[in-house]
């Protein structure tokens, strides 16, 4: 199973111009459908003045049941200007870098000069991939989180798994009965918990 994922590290903006029209990209990182949204008010509301605000993004490295290659939330939305030429070649650069969990805005400030459905598609696309350019794309793990109880004479047994595997302790709590978070990459998380099933006292707690 794979579960690495490929997003980008932090906000980056780019700029093309062309016959006068300027276009503003920005690409910013997000997991969640609100992170898109309040990042497209903030954009939407600072440059209030541009004459499209047009953006794409694809989310899923998060999903419990996200693989490798399955990044099925997204949208792209072209702002008022003719369909498909801004928003499209927007999220086809996404794809065409492999990335998600990711949000391109690209505001256009018109020069006064058309462009034609295939200088907008240009222009869009051209500007997306100048904001990715600016950034870095990093390669990240898909982890989940598992939450066990048991009785603290096997704290050790427990202790010993979780030094072994490479397991990162989110949450503990230590008393007569202990509780304990750990998180771990999704390839690990049957071979992880077959292993701590096997500690005496042991139960897995649903989140």
């Amino acid at each position: 199973m794979e579960d690495t994922y490929k997003t980008i590290a932090r906000t980056s903006e780019g700029l093309y111009k062309e016959k006068m029209s300027k276009f503003i990209s920005f690409a910013v990182p997000v997991s969640t459908l609100d992170e898109v949204k309040e990042n497209l008010e903030i954009y939407q509301k600072k440059y209030y003045d541009a004459r499209h605000v047009c953006y794409a993004y694809m989310l899923g490295a998060a999903r419990k049941d996200f693989r490798a290659n399955q990044r099925v939330d997204f949208r792209s939305n072209d702002n008022g200007e003719p369909s498909g030429t801004a928003g499209k070649p927007i999220l086809g650069q996404i794809n065409s870098f492999g990335l998600t969990n990711i949000l391109i805005v690209v505001i256009r400030y018109f020069g006064g000069i058309k462009l034609g459905t295939s200088g907008l598609i240009v222009a869009y696309r051209e500007a997306a991939v100048e904001a990715i350019r600016a950034n870095e794309i990093i390669e990240c793990l898909v982890e989940d989180d598992i939450r066990v109880a048991f009785e603290y004479p096997f704290l050790n047994d427990v202790m010993r798994i979780v030094k072994e595997d490479n397991v990162t302790i989110i949450s503990q709590y230590f008393n007569l009965d202990c509780d304990m978070t750990l998180r771990v990459r999704r390839s690990a998380v049957d071979y992880l918990r077959s292993r701590l099933a096997k500690v005496e006292s042991l139960r897995f707690l649903e989140e």
